[in-house]
């Protein structure tokens, strides 16, 4: 006799999830496992994690052929979440436990040797995925239940051992193991309660310009000697970022699913996510890659947040370049064989440098012991094309003993201002696909000038001294909306301009 089980997984490519369907049929012939519908290695080899848990289950592993089927079988299929999925199904088509019940039940989990079932990556994206195909039963991981949870309408078993899982079913079980909890994954600590403003000194300038970028979702270059304060400003600018909206809390929650890097017990990711990777990362690890089906990089990982780069010249060519494409499209496409995966990536880049490779070229720069050609070749490491994609360009002098004695605003009066100056862009940009003045295009704007051409003397000047490229004159725009938006005024005006001309050229407009 033969048997047919079926029941429910999700394969995620990218964040997008899709239903899988798991049969598993059992006939009566030479005993075998067969695993079909474009699994990867990972995948392929649940079929020993499925024959050993099952049997140190306490449950008897049917002497027949089975073959399982994963539909649609032309979409590619990686790791090990579906195994829980699988010995599901072939119990079923056992006649182990009953047949029914499951068909309409996503399972998500990896299966131990011992019948334990582990947490997966990537549970929000997938019970979401499930819930919005009709299918709200959900049967994952006990320590990803909390996060399942996260998903509205998702009805959610969290079960620690198959055996468990089979008894739910109808299965005769002696008696329940114990299984005791994975090992707790470690978390990075979130660094945008990690300090405030207040502790930077002196940096009047810079921390203007970092309130303007906060304001408008501006990128933002510092360049400074080392102990300036580049990376304490960096740091500090989540601090002054508004919180997420449900949208893009829910969003950037279900990356950091994928990434392996949620902590679900503390909910949706409601803080601005903040990213610094070292200079030695590759391009994999900052744009997302791997084997098979790529993963989230750091770009991701920051999306609706903040990605610092320090020590940006040490950086690789193509790293940097890699990121001009998020920064035009707020996304990032990675193509592989085994198929494309796209991650949204809409974040503010940061970038601190050294003005030369000792770091003394400061003012008149005689402690510097650097060519002009080593500094040339130095700041040339940032290419044209990336450098023209940041609005917000701003030197820092060296902290004298004045500056120390100097403290400025703290992170919640600064935070004030910024919220005060997005919701005005918004009300502005209502009925536009963007809600800040960095997402905003240069056409749309100079139209919204309407007839005062006058203010934009200053732009055309620094246009025909080559000094401001046409991309970068719309960015200047952008800037001296927010400058508008962060004095309360309804239109900038040519001091608005003037300003924004200064901070994008950081202050070289002679």
């Amino acid at each position: 006799m033969s048997g047919l089980g079926t029941t429910r997984a999700v394969a995620l490519v990218g964040l997008t999830g899709h239903v899988v369907e798991v049969q598993a049929h059992l006939a009566a012939s030479v005993p075998g496992f067969t695993l079909v519908g474009l699994p990867d290695a990972a995948l392929s080899e649940s079929r020993d994690r499925v024959r050993a848990a099952v049997t140190s289950s306490g449950l008897a592993w049917p002497n027949k052929k089975i073959t399982v089927n994963l539909s649609p079988a032309a979409l590619p299929k990686t790791g090990s979440a579906f195994d829980l999925a699988i010995a599901v199904a072939m119990l079923a088509g056992a006649r182990l436990v009953d047949d029914v019940r499951p068909q309409h039940v996503v399972h998500l989990g990896e299966l131990g040797l011992d019948g334990r079932v582990h947490r997966v990556r990537g549970v929000l994206p997938a019970v979401a995925a499930a819930v919005a195909a009709g299918y709200p039963r959900v049967v994952v991981p006990a320590q990803d239940a909390d996060e399942a949870r996260l998903v509205p309408g998702a009805e959610v078993l969290g079960v620690r051992h198959l055996a468990e899982l089979a008894a739910h079913y109808g299965a005769e079980v002696d008696e329940l193991p114990d299984a005791p909890d994975d090992a707790p994954v470690v978390r990075r600590a979130a660094p945008a309660g990690a300090g405030d403003l207040t502790d930077v000194l002196g940096q009047s300038e810079a921390r203007a310009a970092l309130e303007v970028a906060a304001a408008g979702g501006h990128h933002l270059l510092m360049v400074g000697p080392p102990g300036a304060g580049k990376t304490m400003l960096a740091s500090r600018l989540p601090g002054i970022l508004p919180d997420l909206d449900e949208a893009a809390a829910v969003e950037v929650t279900a990356i950091h699913s994928v990434a392996g890097t949620l902590d679900a017990a503390q909910g949706l990711v409601r803080r601005p996510p903040f990213e610094d990777p070292h200079h030695t990362a590759t391009p994999a690890s900052v744009v997302g890659g791997g084997s098979g089906l790529p993963r989230p990089g750091a770009a991701s990982r920051a999306h609706r947040g903040v990605l610092f780069l320090d020590e940006v010249p040490h950086f690789g060519s193509r790293v940097l370049e890699t990121l001009r494409q998020p920064l035009e499209h707020g996304e990032i496409v990675i193509h592989r064989a085994a198929g494309t995966a796209r991650y949204p990536a809409r974040f503010q880049l940061v970038l601190a440098a050294n003005p030369c490779p000792c770091g003394k070229a400061v003012g008149k720069g005689l402690d510097c012991t650097c060519t002009p050609l080593e500094r040339r070749r130095y700041l040339a490491r940032l290419s044209g094309p990336l450098l023209d994609r940041v609005d917000v360009q701003v030197e820092l002098p060296r902290v004298s003993a004045v500056d120390r004695a100097e403290r400025g605003e703290a992170s919640a009066a600064v935070a004030t201002r910024v919220a005060a100056a997005r919701a005005a862009a918004a009300e502005r940009l209502r009925g536009t696909p963007w809600t800040l003045n960095g997402e905003v295009p240069g056409s749309w704007l100079r139209e919204r000038l309407g007839a005062a051409p006058a203010l934009l003397v200053d732009v055309d000047r620094a246009l025909e001294r080559g000094s401001l490229s046409l991309r970068g004159a719309d960015r200047v725009l952008r800037l001296a909306w927010t400058l508008a938006d962060l004095a309360g005024r309804e239109a900038p005006s040519r001091t608005d301009v003037g300003r924004a001309l200064t901070l994008r050229t950081r202050g070289h407009r002679g």
